[in-house]
């Protein structure tokens, strides 16, 4: 059974995509989220064999309606998939969709006599996938400065690396933050509600900016909304907005990316591949965020960086404690995850500089320290309580806070940036093009490490980052 903090996250993104029924897969562990009554395959003669090999599959067993398989959505598109409705999405309960597993069950001896892939649930993808740390994002006090602190390097337009965010968008005073001066992209759609309120994952995008600008002052930094609404998207519709975001500017030295899933396998996402194809033979380098969910399951895209082909192309990135000792515990981790950086209690520009804004907590409390974690770890402390808390926990009010300017915020969304913004850095200073060159010359360079889960793993330490102190959880009843 899925954990509670679980399904109340799976009713927040259900809520922002109300005519798309989603489930939890596999087995209601919420491992991930998917649609529900849609299953996706490549163009052309593979989405005819997928939808003739349900369709048949389904009128030999009882309780699957075959005139309920077709397609739905054009049968060529750049992304190269097709979603093809194999059940009703009304059918079954947040935690199964038996169509969709009937669907997957017709294809198995197809795929094995393939040696590959050929059909796939359409996962949801997020910066949020399942569950993130409890205290997002807390306020620090007026004045407080970055952490990372900005770097002293200079600006130069001609020499400046272009980095591109897909995320969510800039909020409508940005630029009153000195770090953003050198930003650019897409705003917020909607930041408050209509109390007031900024709206969940709001300024996510702005404060990832800062992290980058901060590490790389030397950078034109353009933030694209894509993930605007609760930070979540389908992965059949994500694949064509990073084409979308890549041909509206062109393609950037580098790309960063705080959002993703995981899909139980280990070949990657079928929506993402045509872009992921696209991406191999080009020079831009993605930085991709290893997922928050305490987990050794490749999350993608960032797992693509352990895939061959894509090792020069890709770098998923794992956070770090306070202290940069260790792993943050919430932190996704194994051999697929190829470097960490701070990513707990960074501060960084949110929004209302000049304008305080009021915030109301989503999550209270995130258990993934539960298996052993003896720190007071972002996922549990400070302790919040919010419309999605665990139950008993939450009274009648859940906690309202004000922010005008900074914040501190955790994740593997933020260590994601804060390399992004190293390897930006090592650019300039090394007058290196070519960022995947770099990205290798700053791996080779490196001579920090930290401990996580027992592996001694490479840590990207920004020289302007300050650790924080390491402390043992409050006792209890405090």
């Amino acid at each position: 059974m899925a954990p509670q903090r679980f399904r109340e996250q799976f009713d927040q993104i259900q809520r922002s995509m109300p005519g798309v029924p989603l489930a939890m897969g596999p087995d209601d562990s919420a491992e991930f989220f998917y649609e529900k009554g849609v299953v996706l395959a490549r163009d052309g003669e593979e989405a005819r064999l997928v939808e003739d090999t349900v369709r048949e599959h389904f009128t030999t067993f009882a309780g699957l309606a075959p005139d309920q398989v077709r397609r739905a959505s054009p049968e060529t598109n750049r992304t190269g998939i097709t979603r093809i409705r194999v059940g009703d999405p009304g059918e079954g309960d947040r935690g199964g969709d038996p169509a969709v597993a009937g669907a997957l069950r017709s294809l198995r001896a197809v795929e094995g006599r393939a040696g590959r892939r050929l059909i796939s649930r359409n996962h949801v993808v997020s910066i949020a996938v399942n569950a993130c740390p409890g205290d997002e994002p807390v306020p620090v006090p007026v004045g407080e400065p970055p952490n990372p602190a900005p770097a002293a390097t200079p600006y130069d337009a001609d020499t400046a690396v272009g980095v591109l965010v897909v995320d969510t968008g800039l909020m409508h005073d940005y630029r009153s933050c000195p770090l953003l001066l050198h930003t650019d992209g897409d705003a917020q759609i909607r930041e408050c509600d209509d109390d007031g309120v900024l709206q969940q994952y709001v300024g996510h995008g702005t404060f990832i900016a800062g992290l980058v600008a901060a590490v790389a002052p030397n950078t034109d930094v353009t933030v694209r909304g894509t993930l605007n609404d609760v930070g979540a998207i389908l992965e059949s519709e994500f694949g064509e907005k990073l084409f979308e975001a890549v041909d509206q500017g062109g393609w950037p030295d580098i790309l960063s990316l705080s959002a993703g899933t995981s899909n139980g396998r280990t070949d990657g996402l079928l929506g993402l591949q045509a872009f992921m194809e696209e991406l191999r033979d080009q020079r831009t380098l993605l930085v991709a965020a290893a997922g928050n969910n305490a987990s050794a399951t490749p999350f993608w895209p960032a797992a693509y960086a352990d895939l061959p082909g894509w090792e020069d192309s890709v770098l998923s990135v794992g956070a770090l404690r306070a202290d940069g000792e260790f792993g943050a515990c919430f932190s996704n981790h194994g051999g697929w995850v190829k470097a960490y950086a701070p990513g707990e209690r960074l501060t960084s520009a949110l929004t209302g500089f000049g304008t305080p804004v009021p915030y109301v907590y989503q999550h209270s409390t995130y258990d993934a320290c539960r298996f052993g974690f003896g720190y007071a770890c972002t996922c549990q402390y400070p302790r919040h309580n919010g419309v999605l808390s665990e139950p008993g926990d939450a009274p009648a009010k859940p906690d309202q806070v004000m922010f005008e300017g900074h914040a501190q915020w955790s994740g593997t969304s933020f260590a994601t940036p804060v390399v992004a913004g190293m390897i930006a850095s090592y650019m300039t200073e090394g007058k290196e093009s070519d960022p995947r060159a770099a990205r290798r010359r700053l791996l080779a360079a490196n001579s920090e490490f930290a401990e996580v889960r027992g592996a001694h793993v490479p840590a990207l330490l920004p020289p302007t980052w300050r650790p924080g102190p390491v402390e043992p959880p409050p006792a209890p009843g405090r």
